[in-house]
């Protein structure tokens, strides 16, 4: 529908697809994929859209829509959740976790993750994931608490370069009035959460719900029970965290470490 209204309003207009993409500042290449859906559009593209072609919010609309068919169904719940989250708890013993991963380090994760997938996938796969961080930069956004185990920092993932930014980024989100990141030291041992990562997500009516992921396979948790147990597991581990100001000397630290 998105590609569709596009065309509709771009032909209505006159204008060809050489015309579009000069005053949008994408490629002839890029418009005509996302015509014929071959593409999510990018972030920024829709209020252009609108602006163009005086649409009213069409095309902004629509894209709240079209961002979501990119994602498995098994995640639509989760996202639709975390779209509507007051507090974001989250938990990772890996990796940097999706909401804060910088472009450069997502793709190098979709790399590795599908080494036969195109450039083209691969783009589409970091348009979605930098997509769901917008929710990040909403009036208000949401609190987000992270704690990450020791080896989320020390992985370096994309090389030393992508790695730095991806530690400068976490470094400035270590304590601020709605982030807050700690560091689980190696030091801590083993824990009951050391088998993925668990993401608590308290919405506005005070109501929780966990989803809980492994390799290829995620599971949301909606009955208080089973919430309120993983919520324990998470304040337990928490507690073994280093304090803000810590982690940000020892996220300072490995970064100095990486090769220059």
């Amino acid at each position: 529908m998105f590609g569709a209204k596009v065309r509709f309003f771009r032909e209505r207009e006159g204008m060809s697809l050489e015309q579009l993409a000069s005053i949008v500042k994408y490629s002839r290449s890029h418009i005509a994929r996302i015509e014929v859906a071959e593409t999510i559009p990018p972030p920024d593209l829709p209020p252009m859209l609108d602006a163009v072609f005086g649409t009213d919010g069409i095309f902004c609309t629509l894209y709240e829509l079209a961002k979501k068919e990119i994602h498995p169904d098994q995640y639509r719940r989760r996202m639709e959740l975390e779209a509507r989250a007051r507090v974001i708890d989250e938990y990772a013993g890996q990796l940097v976790p999706g909401l804060v991963q910088t472009e450069d380090y997502a793709r190098a994760l979709f790399q590795v993750g599908n080494p036969a997938a195109s450039p083209g996938e691969i783009e589409e796969k970091v348009a979605a994931r930098l997509m769901r961080q917008a929710l990040l930069r909403a009036d208000p956004p949401p609190y987000l608490s992270m704690l990450l185990d020791e080896a989320v920092i020390r992985r370096p993932v994309g090389g030393p370069l992508v790695m730095r930014a991806q530690l400068a980024s976490l470094a400035a989100q270590v304590d601020t009035p709605t982030t807050l990141i700690q560091i689980l030291p190696f030091e801590h041992g083993g824990h009951v959460l050391m088998g993925g990562t668990l993401t608590l997500m308290t919405l506005a009516d005070r109501s929780s719900v966990a989803y809980e992921e492994s390799i290829g396979s995620g599971t949301l948790f909606e009955e208080p029970e089973r919430v309120n147990k993983r919520r324990r597991e998470y304040d337990r581990l928490r507690a073994y965290a280093l304090a803000p100001s810590k982690s940000a000397d020892v996220i300072h630290d490995v970064m100095e470490a990486l090769p220059k």
